[in-house]
């Protein structure tokens, strides 16, 4: 097999895998080390897989046809520098969340998570997200939102406790919503277009009744931005997000939105270039940036705080975004990255801040940073890079999008200019407010100084850290590839090329009328 053929037998590894972990971790239900052992070694085996793939991706899209039926009559795998890049962040992160899990539930006896329950439930979220990475049709991708939506549904409301099932119904409710919307939006594609395809549609798109298309466009992204907390949609995520287990908490923080965040880009970029609602979408960063970061200050529990940060620098990735440019679309995707890593990272800290202190209520920590100088650390470094601190990643990213902003030079992107100094500026009070509440004020409860933290569950923290920091440390090639992914994705030729390279079936499945670009059936 030459090196092309490898790179396309490894593109469905990150879907089957977890799937095969999933079974037999379910089968294996009585033997919690056998569960544990298999979940791990998964997303290793995922992570290699993932760090391949992003090596391969960097020549060139590569494909997969699902069972040798090539598009758009069956499923495509589609591996480019984007997908390929959230691939291995998310393994890398699902991994260290997983081992922070394992530790917190050795240590808690596994009382406040089911280890039959816990470990397939999992797998099935990680392939999940992974095949919304990997899908090439907007059916596939609908297909992986449920997927990993089902599996949040029961890690979601772990323990049974009443107020994990209220929040758990909340998020139930809004993601339900979500994905009748998203199924409307594929119903309504299919009818106008007669294909679900990604590089199809983006040929046929530009074809069809432009309010039809505009109508798609819309449910679109309705859909993803639920999914991905904008603003006015983000009111469900701060009351069921803190009510979760700590690992729990962080996967779905840290990533579970950024899917989201990665179906506007394949859309907005792939099929709806240039578009009038770019615009739009800068109204909508800039209130989701403000909003968000209001709601921050406003709280008093650390897990709350940082679930109103998480809505509000969803609003720097939509600027991005909507810049729709190369330059913008870079710093999007490498304040994806950072802000993946970061968000994680700051939960699992505050999972231990409250095992270490009894509590995130502000009104009752203090004095961790006598008690606990490492703790003290690990929430310090990611902290200041979440309020982007020079030099960290988090100020490289927001100076990227700054720069473009700037360079645009629109009454409107100026606004955002503003808006994201602005929210920076809070986003750093916010985060000190909490360092001095929890970490320096003498405490107003007295705080056990026999209470120790388990080192299984210190290792994966310290280690998001680390790889926080390393993300600064290697910040000019992880840069220089975000620009290439970034030139990739608006230049939709590239992707459509890769899934037909000899234009065959891209003329199938479509009316004669809307093939010669009438309004279709």
């Amino acid at each position: 097999m030459d090196l092309a053929e490898v790179s396309k037998a490894l593109v469905p590894l990150p879907v089957a895998l977890p799937l095969v972990a999933a079974g037999l971790t379910l089968a294996l239900w009585r033997h919690a080390r056998a569960q544990r052992i298999i979940a791990a070694t998964t997303l290793l085996l995922v992570l290699g897989v993932s760090v391949a793939l992003l090596v391969a991706a960097d020549g060139g899209p590569v494909v997969v046809d699902i069972g040798e039926w090539a598009a758009p009559v069956g499923i495509d795998l589609v591996a480019d520098r984007l997908a390929a890049l959230m691939l291995t962040v998310s393994s890398f992160v699902m991994l260290c969340v997983l081992l922070y899990s394992l530790a917190q539930g050795v240590a808690d006896g596994d009382d406040e998570a089911p280890v039959a329950i816990y470990h397939p439930t999992f797998m099935v979220l990680a392939a999940g997200v992974f095949n919304a990475f990997l899908s090439g049709d907007l059916f596939n991708l609908y297909v992986g939102f449920e997927i990993f939506l089902a599996a949040s549904y029961v890690l979601l409301t772990l323990g049974g406790t009443g107020e994990r099932i209220r929040a758990g119904s909340i998020y139930v409710v809004v993601a339900l919503l979500s994905s009748i919307i998203f199924l409307v939006a594929i119903a309504v594609t299919y009818a106008a277009t007669g294909t679900v395809n990604l590089a199809q549609l983006a040929e046929r798109l530009p074809d069809i009744d432009p309010g039809v298309a505009t109508t798609i466009q819309l449910l679109l992204l309705l859909a993803f931005g639920i999914k991905a907390a904008l603003f006015p949609l983000s009111a469900w995520l701060p009351d069921s997000y803190p009510t979760a287990p700590a690992p729990v908490t962080a996967v779905f923080a840290g990533l579970l939105t950024k899917v989201g965040v990665y179906a506007i880009i394949r859309t907005q970029t792939l099929l709806f270039p240039g578009d009038d609602l770019d615009d739009l979408l800068l109204w909508l960063a800039l209130a989701t940036m403000i909003v968000g970061i209001l709601g921050a200050v406003a709280q008093n529990d650390i897990k709350r705080l940082l679930s109103f940060t998480l809505v509000s620098h969803i609003g720097y990735m939509i600027f991005g975004i909507a810049l729709a440019s190369e330059p913008g679309m870079a710093a999007a995707v490498f304040y994806v990255v950072h802000h993946i890593t970061v968000q994680t990272t700051l939960f699992l800290v505050v999972g231990l801040v409250e095992r270490r202190g009894g509590s995130t209520s502000l009104d009752r920590l203090g004095g961790l940073a006598k008690l606990a100088p490492g703790l003290a650390i690990l929430f310090f470094v990611p902290a200041m890079n979440l309020a982007g601190i020079p030099p960290l990643s988090g100020f490289l990213g927001k100076l990227g999008l700054l720069q473009e902003g700037v360079a645009q030079g629109t009454p409107l992107t100026w606004a955002l200019v503003v808006g994201s100094v602005v929210t920076s500026l809070l986003t750093l009070y916010a985060i000190v407010k909490a360092w001095n509440k929890a970490f320096w004020q003498t405490a107003p409860v007295e705080i056990p100084e026999t209470a120790r933290l388990p080192r299984g569950m210190v290792g994966p923290a310290t280690a998001l850290v680390a790889f926080g920091v390393a993300l600064t440390v290697v910040a000019g090639p992880l840069y220089a590839y975000s620009e290439r992914a970034a030139a990739t994705l608006l230049d939709g030729h590239t992707y459509v090329n890769a899934v037909f390279p000899d234009d065959s079936g891209r003329g199938q499945g479509v009316s004669s009328d809307v093939a010669d670009g009438g309004e279709g059936s």
